[in-house]
């Protein structure tokens, strides 16, 4: 680590890809502020993660990727270096970035060792393979961490618990998108932007029609562009409140903070829910490493389904029977319990 300074030791994290692998990255940042008392924190991530990151209390700043591309090649460094940064955790591996903070003269310069640029770039190597780990997505995160004298060892479970999105927004949505406060308010998230193997829209509309409308207040949420691709499903449920591309990021995480439960794939509002302590009910295939081994929700009341078998056969195809085989029923009543658990009932 750095020698001490009257300044407190900063540290840039950067992972510029998407919610989901951001939100089992901000653990990190807790981790930093418990064993170097008065770190600063950095988060460099995508513009569109922002309102993500911002609602984690550990986080003191963050810098856009499209922020620093926007400027001239030369002047990205002198950005960087403006940070006044003792070292930058490069949990996504970038090549453009790994030159950029060698260049700004970062003093620690972390990245994994299985990226050639970064034995020219890094002053820190950590050795493992994500690929051929068995270990989760957070906990090899928190590898990375060895490169500033960190080095912890933590169950899912105690990694979640250093997540902090104590800093939510504002909850004023729409009155019609407001939870009912006599019902069991379940998010349906059907897509994924291609990040994951899905289950089908068939498969969803049978669960919705096992949830009787005067126990739950359904919403089903996505893109703009998922909603129109889900027209005809969503037209089919009258009974759901469709806001497919009508919250901000803001207003998504704060509705996922007033409902009790989500059910969706891999994906990151099933993340999200799951460190904001609601029932997360993920749906996965069973093929490594897209797996619940390596990407599991990680909070309290968070669980998963997935089929025990070997899907190599959808490797290729994004159309996976495995994960199509999971009965709504099993889902259902998942849900069905979560919800006699909120009411008291159990």
């Amino acid at each position: 680590m750095a020698k001490s300074t009257n300044k407190p030791f900063k540290v840039i994290i950067s992972r510029t890809d998407s919610l989901g692998d951001v939100m089992l990255t901000l653990p990190m940042a807790g981790l930093i502020k418990k064993f170097i008392p008065g770190a600063k924190v950095v988060f460099l991530g995508k513009e569109y993660t922002k309102d993500l990151v911002t609602c984690c209390g550990n986080i003191d700043e963050f810098l856009s990727l499209e922020e620093l591309r926007k400027l001239k090649p030369k002047e990205r460094p002198a950005r960087l270096k403006s940070l006044q940064a003792n070292a930058i955790l490069h949990v996504f591996p970038d090549k453009e970035l790994a030159y950029m903070a060698k260049e700004a003269g970062i003093p620690i310069r972390v990245g994994t060792s299985h990226r050639i640029y970064h034995f020219l770039s890094c002053t820190h190597l950590i050795n493992f393979s994500r690929r051929k780990s068995d270990l989760h997505e957070s906990q090899l995160n928190l590898k990375l961490l060895a490169g500033i004298g960190i080095e912890q060892e933590l169950s899912t479970r105690e990694i979640n618990s250093y997540s902090a999105l104590t800093e939510l927004h504002s909850k004023d949505y729409p009155i019609s998108t407001k939870p009912a406060r006599d019902k069991f308010n379940l998010i349906i998230h059907p897509r994924s932007k291609g990040s994951a193997r899905e289950w089908s829209l068939e498969n969803f509309t049978q669960l919705i029609r096992l949830l009787p409308s005067e126990t739950y207040r359904i919403f089903i949420t996505g893109t703009l562009q998922e909603g129109e691709s889900m027209k005809a499903f969503i037209d089919s449920n009258p009974s759901v409140v469709n806001l497919c591309g009508k919250l901000s990021l803001k207003e998504f995480i704060a509705l996922i903070d007033s409902c009790q439960g989500l059910v969706a794939a891999s994906t990151g509002p099933l993340h999200i829910a799951s460190a904001l302590g609601k029932k997360a009910i993920g749906i996965y295939a069973p093929m490594h490493p897209i797996d619940p081994g390596r990407w599991a929700p990680i909070g309290e009341h968070a669980e998963y389904l997935v089929k025990q078998v070997d899907c190599s056969d959808c490797r290729k195809s994004m159309n996976c029977h495995c994960i199509r085989e999971i009965k709504p029923e099993t889902v259902f009543e998942r849900v069905r319990l979560a919800q006699a658990q909120a009411s008291g009932r159990v």
